[in-house]
């Protein structure tokens, strides 16, 4: 029991009673609230209505026992869907059986990656998608999301599922535009975003779809050309297993890897946001492990990849809910509205389930995180926008791949071209580190140089050319070359060779090099590669200080000369 309690249910133990009634309170009140959503989301994956209800039943469950967050919800989510629908569309047609093995196979293909990810520890990809990139990604989900709910809002039919295909049947067809179901859409967004506004705590997408559902089965809405979703099956789900082929299965295997990258990098961003709001400890190996428990639930009931979704997950958290009991609450709810409830369904107009999709889709365009991004970097909120447009205008799989491109892009840029600085005298008549440039010295006959980043193959020449630059430009004859190395923390063999090549045509011009902050990591790399027996003996130190009184400047005395010489250089040591 004691290794059940520690390795399990992570997410719900410890509990007092006081905590499980508010927390079933809280459920109660998120079922309430993303019921309908979760129906919607079904719009944006192509499968039938039900089994966006099938993604909180068992999933949550199997989350909420292996995962370790307390607070995230894991269900129907809108990147996923857009990102598997997109990828499956061309191989069977929307709801159809094929499409539903289809599915099922991903989702199983999903838990198996999401598996892997947890025995291998791989939650470190999630990294690789920027948070700039991922903001800009969404962006473009939700352009994409909102384009795709428009026919249905406006009683369209279109014939492609491309988004600016979409956008030209659209205009082209405006003429016959359905007034009532374009009302009805309408009506349902005015009252959810005005509901998020004044009342954010109200269950504004379960009163609405109540509402429409008894006054389109009052007012028979279907007899009047109004879309309804028609006959839904009730009860819960059966155990299947899906039936494809083999080269179909292998076919899956990018889109699947497309949607475990989507997931480690939303999950792991969402759950930390909420651990450390609460003091916690996240857990992303474990989080990891509930998630691909989750997905085979999800898989072996008929559902579609889940994921941990932000919006859901804060509304539960403005629910009161403070760990997953009331996200077992909301299972237990769904439960029962398979079992009693389905049957009103059928009389559900597909203008308002849009409708609903529509509101999540805005959402997800998080326009103040783009100002944000573009106030403290507008290259990066450039990178941000050329995401957000790529995913309408060539896809949502090709487009996580161009985010995770752009994030790898940015990282390796900024080694290749790092920060470079140099000690010089500032404003105080104390030395400060200054942007290089040629010219610029610390003292008559030193440069203490720092360079930011790590030394590789790329950016080696550039960190050799800046050093001799400095050397050749400096106003009096350098002595002493100290290199700060405390942003450099390891060195391979081609950076080696290059800083090898360099310590020696220093030395031809009488400039001795010493290296200080140096780590012990980065002291074993140059000890293997040779630099250090080309820098010679003592020359290598592990404080910035040390280095430069090892040269004959005092750092702790307002980082004088200690021993300038009659020239005002320092003398070799």
């Amino acid at each position: 029991m004691r290794w059940f309690q520690d390795k399990l249910l992570l997410g719900v133990l410890p509990l007092t009673v006081r905590g499980a009634l508010r927390d079933v309170m809280a459920g109660v009140s998120l079922a309430s609230m993303n019921a309908p959503q979760v129906l919607g989301y079904t719009r944006i994956a192509g499968t039938p209505v039900v089994t966006g209800l099938y993604t909180v039943l068992l999933p949550l469950v199997l989350f909420s026992i292996f995962g370790a967050s307390r607070h995230l919800v894991v269900a129907a989510d809108s990147a996923t869907a857009a990102i598997f629908s997109t990828a499956l569309a061309p191989m069977a047609a929307l709801g159809s059986p094929k499409y539903m093995a289809l599915v099922g196979m991903l989702t199983l293909q999903t838990a198996c990656l999401l598996l892997l990810a947890r025995l291998f520890r791989l939650g470190f990809l999630a990294d690789f998608l920027s948070r700039t990139t991922l903001v800009g990604f969404l962006a473009g989900v939700g352009v994409q999301v909102s384009v795709a709910m428009a026919p249905d809002m406006l009683g369209l039919t279109v014939s492609t599922r491309r988004t600016l295909g979409q956008i030209q049947e659209i205009v082209a067809r405006l003429g016959q535009v359905r007034m009532l179901e374009l009302a009805l859409a309408t009506g349902v967004v005015v009252a959810i975003l005005a509901g998020r506004r004044l009342a954010p705590r109200f269950p504004v997408p379960l009163v609405v779809v109540a509402g429409l559902i008894a006054a389109s089965a009052w007012f028979d809405f279907a007899g009047h050309g109004v879309a309804v979703i028609g006959p839904t099956p009730g009860g819960l789900p059966s155990l299947v297993w899906p039936d494809v082929t083999w080269s179909e299965t292998l076919a899956l295997l990018p889109v699947a890897g497309s949607c475990v990258v989507m997931i480690l990098a939303q999950s792991a961003a969402t759950s930390r946001v909420y651990a450390i709001k609460y003091g916690e400890r996240p857990d992303a190996n474990a989080d990891i492990l509930g998630l691909a428990a989750a997905n085979a639930g999800a898989a072996i009931t008929g559902a579609f990849v889940v994921n941990g979704s932000p919006t859901q997950t804060a509304m539960a958290d403005s629910s009161g809910a403070r760990s997953q009991v009331a996200q077992i609450t909301f299972a237990v709810i769904v439960a029962i509205i398979l079992l009693v409830l389905t049957g009103p369904l059928q009389y559900l107009p597909h203008a308002v389930l849009a409708g609903i999709v529509f509101t999540i889709a805005v959402n997800m365009i998080d326009i103040r995180g783009l100002r944000a991004i573009y106030a403290e970097s507008p290259g990066e909120c450039g990178l941000a926008v050329l995401t957000a447009a790529a995913v309408p205008c060539i896809g949502v799989e090709q487009g996580i791949l161009l985010a995770i491109a752009l994030s790898l892009i940015r990282h390796v840029r900024h080694s290749y071209r790092p920060h470079v600085s140099v000690l010089a005298p500032g404003a105080s008549g104390r030395w400060e580190p200054a942007p290089a440039r040629a010219g610029l010295q610390t003292a008559p006959g030193l440069i203490v140089y720092r360079f930011g980043a790590d030394l590789f193959y790329a950016n080696a020449d550039g960190f050799a050319d800046t050093a001799q630059a400095l050397v050749a430009a400096a106003p009096s004859p350098v002595r002493d070359l100290v290199i700060d190395a405390s942003a450099t923390t390891n060195i391979d063999f081609s950076a080696a060779r290059v800083f090898r090549a360099l310590i020696e045509k220093l030395q031809q011009r009488g400039v001795q090099v010493v290296m200080g902050r140096v780590s012990n990591g980065l002291r074993a790399d140059l000890e293997r590669h040779g630099v250090a027996a080309a820098l010679g003996e003592n020359r290598i130190f592990p404080t910035l200080h040390e280095a430069l009184e090892a040269v004959g400047v005092d750092y702790h005395q307002g980082m004088a000369p200690l021993r300038p010489d009659v020239a005002g250089g320092l003398p070799a040591v």
